[in-house]
């Protein structure tokens, strides 16, 4: 699994150079009044990988039912549309007002004297991004840019008013984001590959002592790491 892991990243990198070759020798320029735009709009596309960070409650430590919590990183996919706001040459203000992420929150959890179990849950959260880009200088037909900002996120499959013995999740969630990107000039669309790192400041674990569990974890914070491919198109000028 580590391999292939490493090859979709080499792949990645890969393709960005190359990217990036072919904007630097590019004769014409395109879209050479796209920065006029001062509104545009695109759709988002991309994988995700997320997790959990845990703190152990105070029972932990004399519990005998199990000695180790650990949340295992898995991949999804992701889906939205993108509005962007040029706010000056150097900054845009971005905005996703409808953007999808799907996800497995896998926990496990290492018995005493008993085989290791799992509790996955499934997660869709309906994702509100708010955030700053500060953008380069257009280089030919490339441009590099960095972002952050916050999040507001409801998860739709959210578990926290059931009555069921599962881990249970929280529906609402907020954190803070940051990112690098680039920008690719085609002649009819710009194609914007970024990789986004976010922080869940919020406690999403609905805690039930009547849970074996449950009552052996106190906050959980969401992580999660976003390659994303960006479809920027139409809007319009000053």
């Amino acid at each position: 699994m580590h391999h292939l892991h490493w090859r979709k990243i080499v792949l990645t990198c890969t393709l960005l150079i190359s990217l990036v070759a072919r904007s630097q020798h590019a004769v014409e320029l395109n879209l050479p009044d796209h920065d006029n735009k001062r509104y545009y709009f695109g759709i988002s596309l991309g994988y995700n990988r997320s997790n959990y960070n845990i703190s152990h409650d105070s029972s932990f430590i004399n519990n005998n039912l199990v000695s180790g919590i650990e949340s295992i990183n898995t991949g999804r996919v992701h889906l939205g549309i993108l509005a962007n706001y040029q706010l000056s040459k150097r900054f845009d203000l971005r905005f996703s007002p409808l953007n999808l992420v799907f996800s497995d929150k896998i926990i496990k959890f290492y018995k005493k004297n008993e085989p290791e179990a799992e509790e996955t849950t499934p997660s869709i959260t309906m994702t509100f991004p708010l955030q700053l880009r500060l953008k380069s200088d257009r280089i030919n037909n490339m441009r590099v840019y960095t972002l952050m900002g916050g999040k507001y996120e409801f998860d739709l499959a959210s578990n926290a008013k059931s009555t069921s013995d599962v881990l249970k999740i929280k529906r609402n969630d907020y954190g803070i984001e940051g990112g690098i990107g680039f920008q690719f000039f085609f002649p009819y669309f710009i194609l914007s590959p970024e990789i986004k790192i976010s922080y869940g400041l919020s406690n999403v674990h609905a805690r039930d002592p009547e849970i074996n569990f449950s009552k052996l974890m106190n906050i959980m914070n969401s992580r999660l790491i976003m390659f994303t491919l960006h479809f920027e198109g139409g809007g319009l000028g000053k």
